[in-house]
């Protein structure tokens, strides 16, 4: 497709009316394109997980699908709907991606995701004129990529960084090299993250919007493709500039503005990142289901009851953690960063425990690549490192958070008002993603404040017994956690201090992410209208703040008598139905 009429398809796909529809597109078309690529355990599929995993041993993107994304203007989901793209709410953004990554983590992120991750900074504080530019490069079929700044515990992707130094005439020039750049050699745009004051500090970096066709010859060189362990069907390579002439207008936002720049929008990344890769957790879950009952007229053995019931408890922990987090983004866009951090500090870690478990239901099928049916588990162990949540994802996390618990213990746990219940309320309209609006300081602590909330109305269920006690049980554990945390954090030194890189004091962040993810399990579930019974229902509920709980180190009650089996109930009749273990129950192409 041209870049003309693909633009114009695009733009006849775009959201219309009123926020009321705005859901009800995002689901529609996540469910065409669940539609399009079919079925992933047909062998003859060219979008199926047999020919996805053949491009991965090949180490190539899957040019078919690629194909098939671009026709469908895929690339439309992550330009704001103002500027004729799909963009509205950030929890729906994840939506309409998740059909992709629930496929492929690789092309999710070589096809589409790395452009979102480049083009923020430019919806955050580019003019009007270099929003237009991007918004029309994507629309018509183009890449972007981020070359980022180094950061500290950085792996290969965020290693190294660029030097722009002020050029005699005006403008900058840039010099420095990458060696791995997502998308470097096919990128329509360059969005440069560079040093332009060697003194550490918060104006240190600057934003730059780069067109690579209109580099000077011998001023920008591409390097060899980097062969990864991980994401092999993304194209990695590098990049390095020897004085390219960067002129002024092509400057985004003010100068020494990259720092902030990052910090908000990389906590729109950390939470996409958290709801689109649960998608791909949940195949290999539902590969674990088919392990567990193929073959057998009974019931599932017994000894395959706690990981499966558990692992789908925390998917759907991680969902209910992931969506409040990007709902916030647009309700509470001044006060999201703490709570998008921390979303990102325990997803990634609930993640890789649950495919562990899920590797012992497998055992050797979940390595087997010639099996789309088994062998999700092999890819996704390998994906998940590469796609930012390894070690240089948690310490950019303890970077956000640590630093604001002093203040959050002394001015906000136990004093603030709870967020607004549309928060945790499906099917509630709310305001539309706004990178302009997006903060990355003070806020207080809405999570916090909901915990104390949840745990307060559930404190008469106590003396029910049951789930319902089991659950107030639970909220009450979690709240004494966060008053025991609130005395700690109040000793600790103040902002700016060397004392805060402690290792015992990056612990804190353990504890306090723990406490943010319960806080989203009690909202998702509170705020449940009946409309699906096993959500409204407390046993999903239980489990995943008993397993929350239990990594937390506090109190656990034992699981009511009737809670496993009705959490294995809902994942087989799932599994049976072709629907996702995610809290929309989507419907999976067959």
């Amino acid at each position: 497709m041209t870049g003309t009429a693909q633009t114009a398809a695009v733009a006849a796909s775009a959201p219309g009316g009123p926020p009321g529809r705005w859901e009800a597109d995002a689901r529609a078309r996540a469910a065409r394109l669940e539609a399009l690529l079919g079925d992933p355990y047909e062998p003859a599929n060219p979008h199926g997980l047999r020919a996805l995993f053949d491009a991965d041993g090949r180490r190539t993107p899957p040019p078919d699908t690629e194909a098939l994304l671009d026709e469908v203007g895929w690339a439309a989901e992550f330009v704001p709907a103002a500027y004729g793209g799909r963009l509205t709410r950030a929890d729906l953004l994840a939506r309409a991606l998740r059909p992709v990554f629930r496929r492929d983590v690789a092309l999710g992120f070589g096809h589409g995701i790395t452009s979102m991750f480049a083009t923020g900074a430019v919806w955050a504080a580019g003019d009007e004129r270099l929003r237009h530019e991007v918004a029309a490069l994507l629309l018509g079929g183009g890449r972007a990529t981020i070359l980022h700044h180094e950061l500290a515990h950085a792996n290969a992707i965020l290693r190294d960084e660029f030097t722009a130094r002020p050029a005699p005439g005006g403008g900058h020039r840039l010099y420095g090299r990458k060696d791995v750049v997502i998308n470097a050699s096919r990128a329509d745009a360059h969005v440069v993250y560079a040093r332009t004051d060697a003194a550490r500090g918060p104006r240190s970096h600057s934003v730059f919007l780069l067109d690579p066709a209109r580099a000077a010859p011998g001023t920008m060189r591409h390097l060899p493709r980097v062969e990864t362990s991980g994401m092999r069907g993304a194209l990695f390579s590098g990049l390095e500039f020897e004085g390219r002439a960067v002129p002024g207008d092509t400057l985004v936002g003010g100068l020494g503005d990259g720092v902030a720049l990052a910090l908000r929008t990389f906590q729109v990344n950390r939470s996409v990142i958290c709801g689109v890769v649960t998608a791909a957790a949940d195949t290999v879950l539902h590969s674990a289901v088919r392990a567990a009952t193929t073959g057998r007229a009974g019931p599932v053995a017994r000894r395959w009851h706690k990981p499966l019931t558990g692992v789908f408890a925390d998917l759907l922990a991680c969902d209910a953690m992931a969506t409040v987090a990007l709902r916030a983004l647009g309700l509470l866009p001044g006060r999201a960063h703490v709570c998008a951090a921390a979303v990102k500090y325990v997803v990634p870690d609930l993640l890789r425990e649950d495919l562990e478990e899920l590797a012992a239901v497998l055992g050797g099928r979940g390595y087997d690549l010639d099996s789309p049916e088994y062998g999700a588990l092999d890819k996704l162990v390998r994906d998940l490192p590469v796609a930012g949540l390894g070690h240089a994802g948690t310490a950019s996390c303890q970077a956000v958070i640590v630093p604001q618990l002093r203040t959050l213990a002394e001015t906000a746990w136990f004093a603030e008002e709870e967020p607004p219940p549309e928060l945790f309320r499906p099917g509630a309209e709310l305001p539309a993603l706004d990178f302009r609006t997006l903060g990355i300081a003070g806020g207080g602590d809405f999570m916090a404040a909901s915990l104390a909330g949840s745990a307060a109305r559930l404190a008469a269920g106590r003396a029910v017994g049951g789930q319902i006690g089991a659950l107030a049980e639970l909220a009450e554990a979690f709240v004494a956690e966060l008053r025991a945390l609130r005395e700690t954090c109040r000793t600790l030194p103040p902002y700016g201090s060397r004392g805060l890189a402690d290792p015992a004091v990056c612990v804190l962040s353990d504890r306090y992410s723990l406490l943010v993810g319960a806080a989203a399990v009690l909202g998702v579930w509170e705020g449940q209208d009946g409309t699906d019974p096993f959500l409204a229902d407390p046993a999903w509920a239980v489990l995943a703040l008993s397993r929350l709980g239990a990594r937390l180190g506090v109190p656990v009650p034992d699981l009511p008598d009737g809670c496993v089996r009705q959490v294995l109930d809902e994942l087989i009749r799932r599994y049976r139905s072709g629907l996702g273990c995610d809290l929309d129950a989507t419907v999976l192409a067959q």
